[in-house]
């Protein structure tokens, strides 16, 4: 589109968008005020649950065939299953353990899907390409020999916080899954497969003769060599203490463990918000002996009829990698807000503000190991996950609740109490830098990484430029100015890390484009000076990656392929956040580009929504551990994985992204057409920000 539309014709467009989603949001919401969608991932989970259930015994469990029917559904023609929709590559990870679950519930070799799938991953070279995790998964099958995977002996629970390998300076998602492999590892299950089932033909020259070595790190250096001689010394001194007799310190460091884990399970009866910790701590404590009646077993077992976790589609039943329904709830809030349509829907805002508000965690969590003395108030992710309140919710929280402050309903509920510790906490978790990671603070010792366990994603849990910029905004609404000296760590950090082109890295949404989008609201929300030149660059690289339909896209693949940054199919959730990087600026040779962003998302509006099958959500980004990839990095090649698999990486599919980050976009823009004065999108400077009647959001 190069001539604009009429303004009225615009505008009347514009509104009539922002009241269907905002009518379709309505007609959505749950009874008790919230929001949530379901969380695609890939096949991985259906595969490991369908595994897991046969390693406890529970062959016969009526899950195990729904399970199966879900990997048969995702499955591609070429036999590979992949990591996020129309990846260009399957993932021999997700591929073998899909392919061993199936053979676990009877499916012949001979088969169409099994053998498609069989020489798909011969075609990849084999399961010496598989990662650490699906070793383990092969060998509790008994289709991998435990002493040729990493040993994680459950002594690292003593391991004091100083110590660079205490679990506290693994990522949450990572601490949280150590803990319970490092109990399999050290008891060595394993429940083999009936011999009919089992995977030789994935072994085509024979189990003796194939190669189980782990492949070397290529960024690991000598690192590499010493990981694994100490892990040589692992195996060597267990298998020794197992034929002697010799316990040494290993009773009571797995009694601690089970203490660990048994601790930090959630009321829901997962672990840590995410299936990994949850899967292997059930398996875990089987084998310490817990029965599958025990009180902490059955609560954990029965979180798969949750609907929360479980989605059932026909024979098929798929289960969540993860559940976002706080973090749906605020961002929810926000597009009510931004399109200033609060007021006619105001039972449901309240409602769900309501919600949000008395989600807060007022216990201590992991983060507390680092800091003692700072009291809890954070928010998390998830419906149950107290011991991991992140700073991204914490932040997006205080913005979604902050027009309730001065509401007196909300005063007798405690939300100014609520502020005083959300701030406090967010505060005290700055790492020291001056950004802000996702769960705890300094989580950065990179010497982790280097470790042969750690190479299914990011160890690691440093600061990012899109959780920095929330924290930011929200000390903005909030009126902590510039000048405060967390504030200007923050900015001076943010500023640091924009790549010399213009964008900012997306850690936890894919991947540019979210992180422009969230670092130029940021920055005019704490009163950067928009006309600056780094922010001309960050809005010129925007404006180059719009489509000729009007859109913005992405591809999960920029993670690992710098070509792809800005670019791949559009999408409604990537258009709207190209649009609120845009509009945030301000500058009036965007004009043309924000009408064009704006009519893609009103011309492809459906029933109130708008569909997107493609993954915008980052779980692991996939281009290396423990490292922010920098498009101007002189070394980047090698922190690059090589290969097509991008078998470091974890994407997800929110199902609402696609729905309230559109409605945000059209609201800003409804916002500053009005705002302006000239109602055309002319570009003309006023003394007041046109585009900006508040501070501007997310």
């Amino acid at each position: 589109m190069n001539a604009l539309i009429p303004a009225d014709n615009f505008e009347a467009a514009l509104a009539a968008a922002a009241r269907a989603a905002a009518d379709w949001l309505a007609a959505n919401q749950k009874p008790d005020g919230h929001w949530v969608a379901r969380a695609d991932s890939n096949a991985c989970m259906e595969a490991q649950w369908c595994l897991a259930l046969w390693f406890l015994g529970l062959e016969d469990h009526p899950l195990r065939a729904r399970l199966g029917a879900a990997i048969l559904k995702s499955q591609r023609p070429d036999g590979a299953w992949v990591i996020y929709y129309d990846a260009p590559n399957g993932d021999i990870n997700t591929t073998v353990e899909a392919y061993a679950a199936l053979r676990s519930l009877g499916f012949s070799d001979a088969e169409p899907a099994l053998t498609r799938a069989r020489l798909w991953i011969e075609s990849k070279g084999g399961l010496r390409n598989i990662r650490v995790f699906t070793r383990y998964w092969l060998a509790l099958i008994g289709e991998w020999p435990w002493d040729k995977t990493p040993n994680l002996p459950p002594e690292v629970i003593w391991f004091p916080l100083w110590f660079p390998f205490s679990i506290y300076n693994f990522a949450q998602w990572a601490r949280a899954t150590l803990m319970p492999i490092a109990l399999l590892s050290a008891r060595r299950p394993s429940r083999p497969l009936p011999s009919q089932n089992r995977l030789d033909a994935l072994f085509p020259q024979g189990r003796d003769a194939f190669d189980y070595t782990l492949p070397k790190k290529a960024d690991a250096g000598g690192w590499d060599r010493f990981f694994r001689a100490a892990d040589k010394a692992l195996h060597a001194l267990q298998s020794f203490g197992a034929r002697h007799g010799l316990a040494l310190w290993r009773p009571a460091a797995v009694a601690r463990s089970i203490e660990w884990i048994v601790r930090h399970q959630d009321s829901d009866g997962a672990w840590g918000g995410i299936q990994p910790p949850w899967i292997y701590s059930l398996m875990a404590l089987h084998r310490e002996g817990y029965a599958l009646d025990h009180p902490v077993l059955a609560k954990g077992l029965a979180g798969l009829n949750d609907p929360a976790w479980r989605q059932d589609e026909g024979e098929a039943t798929f289960i969540g990698a993860t559940n976002s329904p706080v973090w749906d709830t605020m961002l929810v809030l926000l597009a009510f807000d931004d399109a200033e349509l609060s007021e006619e829907y105001p039972a449901e805002v309240e409602r769900a503000a309501e919600w949000l508000l008395a989600r807060q965690v007022r216990v201590k969590g992991d983060w507390s190991v680092k800091l003692p003395d700072v009291e809890p108030g954070g928010w998390a992710f998830e419906y149950c996950n107290n011991a991991y309140p992140d700073i991204d919710d914490t932040a997006v929280a205080l913005i979604a609740l902050a027009p309730f402050r001065h509401d007196p309903k909300f005063r007798a509920l405690g939300i100014d109490e609520a502020f005083v510790r959300a701030v406090d906490w967010l505060m005290a978790m700055q790492s020291r830098g001056g950004g802000w990671g996702a769960f705890d603070k300094d989580n950065d010792k990179k010497l982790l990484t280097k470790i042969p366990f750690c190479d299914f994603g990011e160890a690691l849990d440093p600061p990012s430029v899109d959780v920095t910029a929330h924290v930011i905004e929200a000390f903005a609404k909030l009126g902590v100015t510039r000048e405060h000296p967390a504030m200007a760590r923050a900015l001076a950090w943010m500023k640091a890390e924009q790549e010399a082109d213009g964008p900012w890295f997306g850690r936890w949404g894919v991947n540019y484009l979210y992180g422009t989008a969230a670092a130029l609201p940021a920055l005019a929300a704490v009163g950067e000076d928009m006309s600056a030149s780094y922010i001309g660059r960050a809005c010129d690289w925007v404006v180059a990656r719009q489509q000729a339909n009007g859109g913005w896209g992405e591809s999960c693949a920029s993670y690992m392929d710098l070509k792809s940054a800005g670019r791949g199919a559009t999408t409604a959730s990537q258009t709207a956040w190209g649009l609120m990087a845009l509009l945030a600026a301000n500058r009036a040779e965007d004009r043309e580009a924000i009408e064009r962003g704006c009519l893609y998302l009103i011309e492809r509006q459906n029933e109130g929504t708008w569909d997107e099958p493609h993954y915008t959500g980052t779980g692991f980004p996939g281009y290396g551990v423990g490292q922010t990839i920098k498009l101007t990095d002189p070394n980047l090649s090698k922190k690059l994985m090589q290969g097509p698999e991008l078998s470091r990486a974890f994407m997800l599919r929110y199902r609402l992204y696609r729905h309230y980050f559109p409605l945000m976009a059209l609201g800003r823009a409804i916002r500053g057409r009005a705002f302006s004065g000239d109602a055309g999108l002319t570009g003309r400077r006023t003394s007041a920000v046109p585009w900006r009647r508040r501070s501007s959001r997310y």
